[in-house]
């Protein structure tokens, strides 16, 4: 084992510690680079909530809100649009509702 064992040993591979010119490291932290969802800051809904009845009470308190009248009336007419091209697909008959 003796005079096989400096041929079948396995080296340890060599570590390089380098490190760049302008290399400010980990310390600092990368805070103008810092990955966040676009409109987190503005959702009243992204807080960490647990449990049912919570959830229920902050999206009751956000129905509360008065929101923007434009933006009801479009909401008011695409739902109206795309209801009326189901019934349209599925062949519905309208005359039912006039005499």
């Amino acid at each position: 084992m003796g005079m096989l064992s400096k041929i079948t040993k396995l080296r340890k591979n060599k570590q390089f510690g380098y490190q760049p010119r302008f290399y400010k490291g980990k310390e600092e932290g990368n805070s103008p680079f810092a990955m966040e969802q676009r409109f987190e800051k503005y959702r009243s809904t992204a807080s960490h909530t647990r449990g049912l009845k919570n959830k229920v009470n902050k999206a009751m308190d956000d129905m509360k809100v008065e929101g923007d009248r434009n933006l009801k009336i479009r909401m008011l007419i695409i739902v109206t649009v795309l209801l009326l091209i189901f019934l349209f697909i599925i062949d519905f008959d309208l005359s039912i509702f006039f005499k």
